[in-house]
């Protein structure tokens, strides 16, 4: 079963997703700013396949966690997904394997992680 960790601050978003992701097979983890990202990475049983992240979270944002992500672990895909489409043109995103504007239709998000996590 394929891992995602699912990072962002608010919890009814985490709740959302989760359940949104647990249908269609996968483990979650949740992650409620980028250290706590750090830390689930950190743990040899739990890592996930895949990272889905907020840009704007309290304390370390998406967008430090990245570039500390891309350091340590090149080959882990994450998925930037947030409210404001303007960090679209931002260059500090491009690091990302995709970036997905927040919607309450989860379909582009959902292919999103099905294309990164294609056996």
């Amino acid at each position: 079963m394929k891992r995602i960790l699912i990072a962002d601050d608010e919890e009814s978003l985490q709740r959302l997703y989760q359940e949104e992701f647990e249908e269609e097979g996968y483990e979650v983890i949740l992650a409620g700013n980028g250290q706590e990202v750090l830390s689930r990475l950190e743990d040899p049983d739990h890592v996930p396949d895949l990272i889905i992240m907020d840009i704007r979270m309290p304390g370390m944002n998406g967008i430090d966690t990245l570039r500390i992500i891309k350091e340590k672990y090149p080959k882990m895909p994450v998925i930037l997904c947030s409210a404001y489409s303007e960090f679209k043109q931002d260059f500090s995103v491009w690091a990302s394997d995709d970036y997905v504007v927040k919607s309450s239709d989860l379909t582009e998000l959902k292919e999103a992680v099905k294309r990164h996590l294609k056996d």
